[in-house]
């Protein structure tokens, strides 16, 4: 395959990725959006442990940098997302 062709089959597997998630998650209902952002936290955990593995057998060159980046990141991404289905779970509960 010529790198021309991989790089639009590239793109056309992310736009249908793109087209099939806002089709999904359109169709949630509300009340399951607090309980979805929690599996999707946990799969941001299972991408972080991902990074963390390429991150320890990288040296401090491009990939390095950007396993490191990887690694800020998904954390990020992941102390965020618990907070925030943490702050929405507070929501639900009665006031004393």
């Amino acid at each position: 395959m010529s790198p021309e062709g991989y790089w639009l089959l590239v793109f056309y597997v992310f736009m249908l990725a793109v087209a099939v998630g806002v089709e999904l998650i359109s169709k949630v209902p509300p009340l399951l959006h607090t309980p979805l952002m929690s599996g999707s936290n946990a799969i941001s955990g299972i991408t972080l442990v991902g990074a963390i593995g390429a991150a320890v057998f990288s040296g401090w060159d491009a990939n390095g940098v950007l396993a490191f980046l990887a690694v800020t990141f998904g954390t990020i991404n992941v102390v965020g997302g618990y907070g925030v289905t943490h702050r929405m779970l507070q929501m639900f509960k009665k006031q004393k």
